[in-house]
């Protein structure tokens, strides 16, 4: 069996990946071909994997791919890809997503799901992701894509809406989202066993169902806990608190995520608001440049004392492998298409995060119903701008890519319709060669 990485230098996940493939014996012994554009990343994440194989007793076979040319050959045959690519990285590109917006006055904290920096990603990364699509659809056809890469739901949504290639996008925020919420509100006794229902957009599902092992629903002690922990001044998940008392339901997501998608927090007129619940302006670029430190120091330190040994972690991409390959169901939160109104209240056409059963014959999503309607409008805020954004990607028009950043919640509640226009041409001439295609 053939297991295909996209983005192969993207080394910390790659290693956390692969590595939960190496620790599963239906999984061990597979081919794993690594593709990536950057020679040296895919040195060093094939440095680390060998030692890692090594390390787990010397089973499958670790091949590399460099370059377009190879892309190919590095799918060709394979049973899974993963996807975990970055398009223009984060010098030049994420810096620019960053820097030109705020000459406008224009803050963002994350910068890779909506907004204008969410926007300007999908756009160039949608085209590469084609050729990867193209190129699967002649040498895989009947492999499963399973991407990581943001902004999730449009990068899903195109794929599932405009090629032929069977894909599923996975998110970490969906298996770690209730127990964050109960450790936070010293619930940790309430963890085992626990039962939940989670469904709605890619960072932005809603823990629609939270019960303890006898049944016994949670939200009335979950929400009775919010008020001391806003008014703790050194707490940091407060914008999603903040949704539990304002909108009923706590998200998916981090705060500092979920800060950048509507008009609430993030705002010039009331500069306050930042402090008030702890927002990191600028977090995404601060979080690049550390982990790039961090991983120098990290690559030096094994190379000189050898691979760590690697425990499978909670990532679904191991588990929906071994799922298909053993016959054995697991259940995943998994983005798919909502052809089925497996949410009855949002459109047929989004991209939407719902539980998936996962067995020998792929994935397949659950009928969830209608969301609450103050949850489904807040997802609706958002699918405005993926689906105009996908349209923009499917068209090259950039007409489309002005109506997503004039229908975006917090580009639009700061800027007016001028100033974004001029914003979009703006990025689009700084990103030269990623936005030539648009017109």
């Amino acid at each position: 069996m053939k297991i295909t990485f996209m983005g192969a230098g993207s080394t910390v996940f790659v290693r956390n990946v692969i590595g939960d493939c190496m620790c599963c014996e239906a999984l061990r012994d597979s081919t794993f071909a690594l593709y990536d554009i950057d020679g040296q990343r895919l040195k060093e994440s094939q440095t680390i994997l060998e030692g890692m194989r090594k390390a787990k007793g010397g089973y499958g076979t670790i091949k590399c791919y460099l370059g377009v040319e190879q892309r190919k050959e590095a799918l060709r045959g394979a049973s899974f890809v993963i996807n975990a690519i970055q398009v223009g990285l984060y010098d030049p590109c994420t810096i620019t997503d960053f820097e030109i917006p705020k000459k406008y006055g224009l803050r963002q904290t994350i910068g890779d799901t909506l907004g204008i920096g969410g926007i300007m990603r999908a756009l160039r990364t949608i085209p590469v992701m084609e050729d990867f699509a193209r190129d699967m659809a002649e040498v895989c056809p009947d492999a499963l894509f399973l991407n990581y890469t943001n902004p999730m739901a449009m990068l899903t949504g195109y794929m599932l809406r405009y090629t032929p290639v069977k894909t599923v996008g996975l998110c970490h925020s969906v298996q770690v989202c209730s127990e964050g919420l109960l450790k936070e509100l010293d619930l940790e006794d309430k963890l085992a066993g626990r039962k939940e229902l989670i469904a709605g957009i890619n960072h932005m599902a809603w823990l629609l169902e939270i019960k303890d092992k006898d049944g016994a629903d949670l939200y009335p002690e979950i929400k009775a806990r919010v008020a001391a922990k806003m008014a703790d001044p050194d707490f940091h998940d407060k914008v999603r608190l903040d949704y539990i008392n304002h909108f009923g339901y706590y998200c998916t997501e981090s705060s500092e995520h979920n800060s950048e998608y509507n008009t609430f927090y993030i705002k010039s007129k009331y500069p306050e608001l930042i402090d008030r619940y702890n927002i990191p302006l600028d977090e995404y670029p601060r979080r690049c440049v550390n982990q790039i430190e961090s991983w120098k120091k990290e690559y030096a330190e094994l190379l000189e004392n050898g691979v760590k040994d690697h425990d499978r972690s909670n990532e679904y991409a191991s588990h929906i492998m071994e799922s298909v390959v053993t016959n054995s169901p697991f259940q995943i939160g998994g983005n798919v298409l909502n052809s089925n109104h497996l949410i009855t209240n949002l459109p047929a056409e989004a991209c939407v995060e719902v539980p998936c059963l996962v067995n020998g014959q792929g994935i397949h999503p659950c009928y969830v119903g209608a969301l609450p309607v103050q949850c489904a409008a807040m997802n609706m805020t958002n699918i405005n701008v993926q689906l105009l954004t996908i349209e923009a990607a499917r068209t090259r028009r950039r007409e489309h890519i002005y109506q997503a950043a004039m229908l975006d919640p917090h580009t639009s509640g700061e800027l007016d319709i001028g100033s974004i226009r001029k914003m979009v041409d703006e990025l689009i001439v700084a990103h030269g060669s990623y936005m030539a295609e648009y017109h």
